[in-house]
């Protein structure tokens, strides 16, 4: 069952976990290949997934969660992939789950979290704001848009490596990659117990990343539904402060004029970055 499967675990300074992470793994898919990527590593890490007798590819310093994902796609043998953070946080019973789900027809299916697994107040917050942005956007239910749990097959997995960062928000681009491309994506409720040691995302600086996510949201699936609100919100500002000055003043205004011009190159920013958008995913059936 698991011949053709690889399972990638990015890691870096998850030795606790991966103790006790690897030899569950091996123990329910014995098969399949698994692969650590050590993302700059300076615990022991590395000994701990030689022990379990698991591949380890090793970055010379830390790259990034993205990167790590990358390295790990580009190795893995398997037709289909596997990503699981290895952190405990993603448990290895859930991965027949998965699996169970492309063979259905599905191209990608993510494990989504519950809002009790959720690390921390905040984080549900932001979470549940991009998962309604993204459904938005898409047209279609989103439970979790930021997951690192998901299978996909490789092959189309792999189409899409030149758009995703290094960073933490490798989840939100290859989701609106495959949904761009029409790519069938399913979801699965999972439950997410409390990572093991200490988490390497620091609120005030991935906060501003996250914030990014929101752009970037818009900008891979559909650049114009994003711009087009944002272009009427200025045109309807522009109208509404005229007819306040030609009442008051009997006169077209600067800002009147400014307004009404920054509604139209909002617009026109947003048409154009459709048509970029486009040709990023002009090669996604080859």
């Amino acid at each position: 069952m698991y011949s053709h499967v690889s399972i990638v675990l990015p890691a870096r300074n998850e030795s606790a976990s991966l103790a006790l992470l690897l030899p569950e793994l091996k123990r329910r898919a014995p098969e399949a290949e698994i692969i650590v990527v050590d993302d700059g590593s300076s615990d022991d890490s590395v000994a701990v997934c030689q022990a379990n007798g698991v591949s380890v590819i090793s970055h010379p310093y830390g790259m990034g969660n993205g990167a790590a994902i990358k390295t790990g796609a580009r190795a893995a043998r398997g037709e289909t992939l596997v990503f699981m953070d290895a952190d405990g946080q993603h448990q290895a019973e859930d991965v027949p789950r998965l699996l169970a789900k492309l063979a259905e027809g599905y191209d990608m299916a993510i494990g989504a979290r519950s809002k009790e697994s959720q690390a921390g107040l905040h984080r549900a917050i932001a979470n549940g704001f991009y998962n309604r942005l993204a459904s938005w956007m898409t047209d279609q239910p989103i439970a979790d848009l930021t997951s690192g749990f998901r299978a996909v097959i490789a092959s189309k997995f792999r189409k899409f490596l030149y758009l995703l960062p290094n960073g933490f928000s490798y989840p939100t681009t290859i989701t609106m990659s495959f949904f761009r491309a029409g790519y069938g994506v399913a979801y699965l409720p999972i439950h997410a117990p409390k990572r093991i040691g200490s988490s390497h995302m620091r609120l005030l600086r991935d906060g501003l990343r996250f914030l990014l996510i929101i752009f970037k949201i818009g900008t891979l699936y559909s650049p114009l539904k994003l711009f087009f609100p944002v272009s009427m919100a200025f045109f309807a500002t522009a109208v509404a402060y005229y007819l306040y000055t030609f009442l008051t003043v009997h006169r077209l205004t600067n800002m009147s004029v400014l307004l009404f011009i920054t509604s139209v190159l909002v617009f026109l920013i947003g048409l154009v970055s459709e048509q970029i958008t486009a040709l990023n995913f002009k090669d996604s059936e080859r």
